[in-house]
């Protein structure tokens, strides 16, 4: 497909633009910053005329998109005043949708967040391992818009019963360099606890948005995306017991497995996580002393 990227340059973007052209994909990454090269435009994404504009076409670079990936965001809580978090955050996904919909583009995929489930978790989650199940619950201004974002998506699918939208609520996006300091969490299991100990692998975070392009239906549908395990060597049900004592666990939990539940993307997406930070620690080389 000819897919646009927005934010490609970020941490978890740079992992789905390599991912989608290994698969075989023409990809243009729409962004403020980055490496100039043939795969870069520079677009401010809260400028609808640019966002539309460069969504129809670009001189010699494209004729057109048949899906979108938007990424493109401030990328966190606390990063910036929060008005500003949600203008920014709010009019670019807004500019985003609607260009894709006056381009005829029938295949969105786009982040969302864990952080709609409630994080941090200052009052418990209703039940453990969460799911997608229950209602939005967003913490943060950050997390207010993923939500409205996830509204605004149930909204302009009914509008055009043809349009697919997958919202993908990403945990925490770690590269194998992060996984350094996971060993260090063990000591303090309230370090973590903001997302259950969760995380994601940027490179499964990126399986997540390929097979979200290749099984996606009409329609809206949001997907925790996380990883299988979590930053933690102590056992999930240790945790949960300890850190929510009066939280109902609604199954028994495998050794290391994780409490954001992607039993949904598993079996409506084929997601399925590759990588590990447990897999990363023992593959290093231990040196030996002479």
């Amino acid at each position: 497909m000819r897919i646009a990227v927005t934010g490609g340059s970020g941490k978890l973007g740079r992992h789905v633009v390599r991912r989608l052209v290994e698969d075989g994909h023409a990809v243009l990454n729409l962004d403020r910053a980055g490496e100039r090269s043939a795969q870069l435009a520079v677009v401010d994404l809260r400028n609808y005329g640019q966002v539309l504009d460069v969504v129809l076409g670009l001189d010699d670079r494209h004729q057109g998109f048949d899906a979108i990936v938007h990424l493109g965001a401030i990328p966190a809580p606390g990063l910036f005043p929060d008005a500003a978090t949600f203008e920014n955050n709010m009019l670019s996904t807004y500019n985003v949708f609607q260009a894709a919909r006056r381009a005829g583009i029938k295949k969105i995929v786009y982040a969302s967040s864990e952080t709609v489930l409630g994080l941090p978790f200052d009052v418990d989650p209703p039940y453990i391992p969460v799911d997608e199940e229950y209602p939005a619950r967003p913490e943060s201004t950050y997390s207010l818009v993923k939500h409205l974002e996830e509204q605004m998506a149930i909204e302009m699918t009914r509008w055009d019963p043809e349009l697919s939208i997958t919202g993908l609520r990403f945990s925490n996006v770690m590269d194998a360099g992060d996984y350094e300091d996971f060993p260090s969490f063990d000591a303090d299991a309230s370090l973590r606890k903001w997302n259950l100990w969760g995380y994601i692998d940027g490179r499964d975070g990126a399986q997540a948005v390929a097979r979200a392009l290749e099984n996606g239906k009409p329609g809206f549908e949001a997907f925790i995306i996380a990883n299988e395990d979590t930053v933690m060597s102590r056992s999930s049900a240790s945790l949960a017991a300890e850190v929510f004592p009066n939280v109902k666990v609604t199954k028994e939990l495998g050794e290391h497995e994780t409490m954001l539940s992607i039993d949904k993307a598993r079996r409506l997406l084929g997601f399925a996580p590759e990588h590990s930070w447990r897999t990363y620690h023992s593959n290093r080389t231990t040196p030996t002393e002479d």
